[in-house]
């Protein structure tokens, strides 16, 4: 299940989740592009620029407020409710918008003693809160993750001064937005987590735990503005999230995939071309027939490998295929977790490749094929009589006779 995973050690705030989400790997242009969209870029700038606090590196974003836009500091629900109707966004956008903002007003509205429509948001329907919470769901809908997932949320301690005065740690509002969500306090000395950052988290989460069995893909570090004795950063992970428990799927993203269309070139050449190319450090080649314009028949060759390898690669089609371009884009991989054996038999010793699968712990096997071809030779021996023999020699030395090959 791909989660994204928020670890609020040091809290969250709106402009730190914005941040964080950009550092992850959500374009600056996209987020700037949607936000235009809300009509009010007269009223606001969004900036973003590397940053750190106490050794970790990552983005800061900063909303800049327009003077005229204090103009408008005290929007009420109902006129949010009337932004968010009349805004372009699909329902998606639109919907994570509205629960953020109607859990925000619930929880005004209760400590305050008045109607919801008539709460006035204070801080949180100036622009730059406003834009916040917009900007999260643009996000997240980007991003396009199955669940959303969080461990404990630190709070702070002391004081804080808002629209209301100076209040306790954690504000009114905050803690009430939280409740029935594990929380923190005394971790750092001041405001960890806003009224924006915990509407956001109750909104999006859909689980709060102190563990998770994970598989990280990618990470993103959104830099806070606040100097704690602990590093003032939201966490953010896009990963592979294990519902059980049991190792989910290893993510590789580091592989590029090349690719060539070849329509004049002898199908003898591509063996040599093929050993080429995995001498080179090729992780995987093969060949596909296509069709290409005005119903020529031609082969597509496809090669895998580490981003490093990718200069020697292109020269290895250049210098020994037909080509005169290449295509490459990055590709994900999930991997099952794998492991290797070397089992002997009565023919010789030979390799044997054992998979988990992450979600019923069941496993598969098999027999390196280059070892049983060798062995046929070396014993003069049919191939496919020889691989039922050590099939047969494997599964009773490593799993006895009733477990079986499920390859």
């Amino acid at each position: 299940m791909r989660a994204l995973l928020y670890e609020c050690a040091s809290g969250i705030s709106g402009d730190m989740n914005l941040a964080a989400l950009v550092d992850l790997g959500v374009p600056e242009q996209h987020v700037l592009r949607e936000l235009a969209r809300l009509r009010l870029d007269d009223e606001f700038t969004v900036s973003f620029a590397k940053a750190a606090k106490q050794g970790i590196t990552g983005t800061q974003a900063t909303v800049t407020v327009a003077g005229h836009a204090h103009a408008h500091p005290h929007r009420c629900y109902s006129d949010i409710k009337a932004m968010i109707a009349a805004s372009p966004f699909n329902e998606t956008v639109k919907a994570v918008t509205a629960r953020v903002f109607a859990i925000i007003a619930e929880a005004e509205a209760r400590i305050h003693d008045v109607e919801i429509d008539r709460v006035a948001f204070h801080e949180i329907g100036a622009t730059d809160s406003i834009v916040d919470i917009f900007a999260a769901a643009i996000c997240l809908d980007y991003l396009a993750v199955d669940t959303v997932v969080a461990t404990p949320v630190e709070l702070g301690s002391g004081f804080v001064r808002c629209a209301h005065g100076i209040l306790p740690v954690p504000a009114p509002a905050t803690l009430e937005i939280l409740k029935d969500v594990p929380c923190l306090t005394g971790g750092v000395a001041g405001e960890a987590t806003t009224p924006t950052g915990a509407g956001i988290l109750k909104a999006t989460v859909q689980r709060f735990a102190e563990r998770f069995a994970y598989t990280p893909e990618r990470i993103g570090y959104g830099i806070g503005r606040r100097d704690f004795t602990i590093p003032n950063v939201l966490r953010v992970t896009l990963a592979e999230l294990s519902e059980d428990g049991r190792p989910p799927y290893r993510i590789d993203r580091t592989n590029v995939e090349i690719t060539a269309n070849i329509d004049d070139m002898s199908p003898e050449s591509y063996e040599p071309l093929m050993e080429c190319l995995f001498a080179a450090g090729a992780s995987d080649v093969f060949i596909t027939p296509i069709l290409m314009k005005k119903s020529r028949l031609a082969h597509m060759i496809s090669v895998l490998a580490q981003e490093q390898k990718v200069d020697n690669l292109v020269q290895v089609l250049f210098e020994n295929s037909t080509t005169i371009g290449v295509r490459l884009q990055s590709v994900g991989k999930r991997i099952l977790a794998r492991s290797y054996e070397t089992v002997a038999t009565r023919f010789g010793d030979v390799r044997v490749k054992i998979v988990q699968l992450p979600h019923n712990g069941a496993r598969r096997w098999k027999v390196e094929h280059d070892d049983v071809k060798r062995l046929a030779l070396e014993h003069g021996l049919p191939y496919l009589t020889l691989r039922r023999e050590i099939d047969a020699a494997v599964q009773e030395r490593l799993f006895g006779p009733a477990w079986g090959n499920q390859e």
